[in-house]
């Protein structure tokens, strides 16, 4: 098939670059030139594991090319992909000016008959808003049909999830469009779930906000276990092994971050207001994740009370592993804090430091390795589950830190280690050891 794709972010450049890979022609747009230059000479702008592989061995084959030019890279395209950013808007709902620009970009430089696909999340209703938008400024006489195709990709496992996903969701109020998209798809060799547009809208918000609550759910057991003096490792695993519950997203921590779930339950919440309808499940999921992200930071408050001078550093910046996206990641508002509070903050992040200067405070100094950041240090915070972190062991905290205390904000290590290792250290929802 012969595919334009609208936007090379996190969703649109994987997008593009799978659907080249499993034997489509597909041209990538983005009006920015810097980054298409970029991408044309196979370097990724993004960092996630296996892409840059795939985008150079299908820039070599032919199957993917870039431009800033929608003349040239809608030209017999029979299938257009919007994946352009829904940012949230200060009421929380999905601005949609990109949509807007995208649709206006397209309705001047469609020549033929054409299926538009919105990869994005988008309200529901927006698909029809969308088809609406572009046919009423055609400035030639083409026919379009809509669809939607939301994403299920985890940042940093983005790739892998694109090849072995649960399920592709395809939406459409035409079944021929139905079909020529499952037949676009076949090549991913996933299950296809057909539905009318809405539905297909309605299952990406429904299915992040349904996640989001299992980790706001899990950190609140998390927050009693420890004040009643339960394990909550042990709690997730007994909860996970009923069927009904399953597993997965029972990880306690510091809460959630990223482009998707605080964007995505706090615009399906806006949603409901618009349909007059309160949803005060999510409400309270949105408040929990707030408050968990200063938990960490209240734990090292209660047992120093003042941090003023104290060296802290903080280890893992992006709001998940193999991911150098910033987004809502829970270290700004940690390094915030711990900044108001006086003490002098040294980072590390193995992918996402140069991310991290952009949005973290001036303050932050940065640090080249684990070794690096706790040299010195009078405590240690762990915000990012890195395999790197993970593998350090506590042990060897005692080698540079003024004193090993840990406060481990993603229960990295097991609680029989860190006994055996001599340093102090606390986690979330379980006993502290060695304090």
């Amino acid at each position: 098939m012969e595919i334009s794709v609208i936007g090379t972010g996190y969703v649109g450049l994987v997008t593009g670059v799978c659907l080249a890979h499993i034997g489509n022609k597909v041209t990538c747009i983005d009006i920015d030139e810097e980054k298409i230059n970029t991408l044309k000479s196979g370097i990724s702008p993004i960092y996630e594991e296996g892409l840059t592989e795939l985008l150079q061995e299908n820039i070599n084959n032919g199957n993917l090319d870039f431009t800033s030019d929608y003349k040239e890279g809608l030209a017999g395209k029979k299938f257009v992909y919007i994946a352009v950013g829904t940012p949230q808007g200060e009421d929380g709902s999905a601005d949609l000016t990109y949509i807007d620009k995208a649709c206006e970009s397209i309705a001047q430089h469609l020549e033929e008959n054409t299926v538009i696909v919105t990869k994005s999340t988008v309200p529901v209703g927006t698909n029809e808003y969308i088809k609406g938008k572009i046919e009423s400024n055609l400035i030639n006489e083409v026919t379009i049909k809509i669809a939607s195709n939301p994403e299920f990709l985890r940042q940093g496992s983005a790739v892998y999830d694109t090849f072995n996903g649960d399920r592709i969701v395809v939406g459409s109020d035409d079944e021929e469009t139905l079909n020529l998209l499952e037949k676009i798809n076949e090549g991913f060799k996933l299950p296809i779930v057909r539905t009318d547009l809405r539905s297909a809208e309605m299952i990406k918000y429904a299915s992040n906000a349904f996640l989001a609550t299992k980790i706001s759910f899990i950190n609140e057991m998390a927050n009693l276990s420890e004040k009643i003096g339960a394990n909550i490792d042990h709690v997730a695993k007994g909860m996970g092994m009923d069927k009904r519950i399953g597993n997965s997203f029972l990880n306690a921590g510091i809460g959630y971050g990223g482009s998707c779930f605080p964007k995505d339950t706090r615009a399906i919440i806006s949603i409901g207001k618009k349909a007059q309808y309160d949803m005060p499940i999510l409400e309270n999921v949105v408040d929990a994740n707030e408050r968990q992200r200063d938990i960490l930071v209240d734990k090292v408050l209660k047992k120093y009370k003042d941090i003023s001078g104290k060296k802290v550093a903080v280890l893992g910046l992006a709001f998940k592993p193999n991911t150098d996206d910033m987004r809502e990641a829970p270290s700004i508002s940690v390094t915030n804090k711990l900044l108001a509070n006086g003490a002098i903050v040294t980072a590390y992040d193995p992918v996402a430091t140069d991310n991290a200067k952009e949005v973290l405070s001036s303050q932050v100094k940065f640090a080249k390795s684990i070794e690096d950041a706790i040299d010195g240090a009078d405590i240690a915070m762990i915000l990012t589950e890195w395999a790197e972190i993970k593998a350090y062991p506590l042990e060897s905290y005692k080698n540079y830190m003024n004193q090993a205390v840990i406060f481990d904000g993603r229960n990295c290590h097991s609680l029989e280690l860190a006994k055996e290792s001599g340093a102090v250290y606390h986690s979330i929802g379980r006993p502290s050891m060695n304090d």
